[in-house]
């Protein structure tokens, strides 16, 4: 039932009241309401009821294990946002002054420090506040670096055939052509197919490595080398950075630019579409260009914020003030608790999980859609033979996992693969979920040998059962109408 309908004329909850004393008389003729606002007219007490029981048919990190696919859905640190919400932080304001901000300053600032070292790029900006927008400042810097040399002709960004879709969306949005270039049966680029597409067009190539389909790509420093050969740059989309954390550095592999979703890695709050940030790192190349303000350090130690007046040469801000703090400050205080000896066990642990998980579902009976690679800390199975064979589809095992008390993992995606699940159970789950998500899979696989039916209804506990995703699209019910 919508709040809406829970709704009685005059029923009230006046504690919730904003205290102030504006009337009418204060808003001029033209722009008061001449109709009923229309919200629903409820009791404190409906109120809260009615949001406790939708968020407890929520599927969240908190409840359920979410084994989300190249999105890192692990858990957040109640330290950390204990922490982040002390007054001194939350209470700051950011139009206060410089010498005011000291203490919030000194953490961006080490947080940059940190993310340098981590990626081994020369410089950081904390402004991105979503792993979207960082990839748009990334190919905004690029664009930036070749127009300023007068590069004009290079308008094409090559995009891997398995990247992330929001790869060839931001390339476009920044005024470039898309060219796709095809992986092989073991999910790395063909070199020899990349060699055509270069030249004196290519403004740069954009790579995940690891990959969305959960392999690393061993020929990284030969297409790093082919690409800057010919005059482009390389872009680094650091999604799926949590498996290399402490190991392997996107600086050390010759990228000149990185976006970092430290939502994922660094253990932050997800959101749809925020709460995030998408840290960017650059090479020494890029440095002009990189999105204001972020924080710099004089030679006293004192902190402040280094704008258009001086770097001139900035792609501008993109947002009011400097990114998503609350957030950035998460990611400063996980960084600080696993130091150095930290940051390697987690890309450990992930890709312990992954490959644990992988060989599992293999003995189980799902088929592997890279059999020859080591997982990184995701992998994909597909599920082509069962859907041949038995109708089970990704979409069935999916609803299905949802009575299990999981929530599914990535379907369909990467979209070269058929009938694919991308599976992530990430460092912080213990093998004793695993070894349940692996006895849900293969209870579905048996009962799907016997019978299909229950399994094409699923699910059967969740609040809404499967839902006609074909009429959800094209006949959407979003707005709510007061029937007479």
């Amino acid at each position: 039932m919508l709040i809406f309908e829970q709704s009685k004329v005059s029923r009230q909850a006046v504690a919730q009241a904003p205290n102030t004393k504006m009337t009418s008389e204060h808003i001029p003729v033209a722009l008061q309401r001449a109709t009923k606002l229309g919200l629903p007219e409820v009791s404190e007490l409906d109120v809260v009821r009615h949001y406790t029981r939708l968020s407890q048919k929520n599927f969240s990190i908190d409840t359920h294990f979410y084994p989300l696919g190249s999105c890192t859905m692990k858990y957040n640190p109640r330290v950390c946002n204990s922490l982040a919400m002390s007054d001194g932080f939350l209470n700051h304001h950011p139009l206060a002054p410089t010498e005011l901000s000291q203490g919030i300053l000194s953490c961006m600032y080490h947080l940059q420090e940190i993310l340098q070292d981590v990626t081994g790029m020369q410089a950081v900006s904390l402004t991105p506040m979503a792993g979207a927008q960082g990839e748009f400042s990334g190919i905004a810097m690029i664009k930036a670096y070749h127009d300023e040399r007068g590069d004009t002709q290079r308008n094409e960004i090559i995009c891997p055939d398995a990247a992330h879709g929001t790869n060839p969306a931001t390339a476009i949005m920044c005024g470039y052509k898309v060219k796709e270039i095809r992986t092989n049966r073991d999910g790395n680029i063909n070199i020899h197919d990349l060699i055509p597409l270069l030249g004196p067009q290519t403004a740069g190539i954009m790579l995940t490595n690891p990959s969305t389909l959960g392999v690393f790509e061993p020929n990284i420093t030969e297409i790093a080398k082919l690409v800057h050969d010919a005059g482009g740059l390389l872009y680094y989309d650091g999604a799926n950075l949590n498996a290399i954390l402490g190991k392997v550095r996107p600086g050390d592999m010759d990228f000149d630019v990185i976006h970092m979703n430290l939502h994922k890695t660094f253990s932050t709050p997800h959101g749809g579409g925020g709460p995030g940030s998408g840290a960017i790192g650059v090479g020494k190349r890029l440095i002009p260009y990189m999105p204001v303000p972020y924080v710099g350090q004089s030679e006293e130690g004192s902190y402040h914020y280094i704008d258009e007046k001086q770097a001139p040469k900035t792609i501008g801000r993109l947002s009011a003030f400097a990114g998503n703090v609350g957030v950035n400050l998460r990611a400063y205080i996980y960084a600080l608790m696993l130091g150095k000896e930290g940051m390697p066990r987690i890309a450990e642990f992930a890709t312990l999980n992954a490959n644990y998980l992988m060989k599992e579902l293999e003995r189980v009976g799902y088929q592997l859609a890279y059999p020859n690679r080591r997982a990184s800390h995701e992998f994909i199975v597909t599920l082509k033979k069962q859907a041949k064979d038995l109708s089970l589809t990704a979409t069935d095992v999916a609803k299905t996992l949802l009575d299990y008390g999981m929530h599914a993992p990535t379907i369909y995606f990467p979209l070269l693969v058929a009938e694919c699940m991308l599976i992530e159970p990430t460092e912080t789950e213990s093998k004793q979920t695993i070894d349940k998500f692996v006895a849900a899979m293969a209870d579905i696989l048996k009962q799907a040998n016997t019978d299909i039916e229950p399994i094409k209804q699923a699910p059967h506990t969740a609040p809404n059962r499967r839902l006609d995703d074909a009429k959800a699209v094209k006949q959407p019910n979003l707005v709510w109408q007061e029937t007479v």
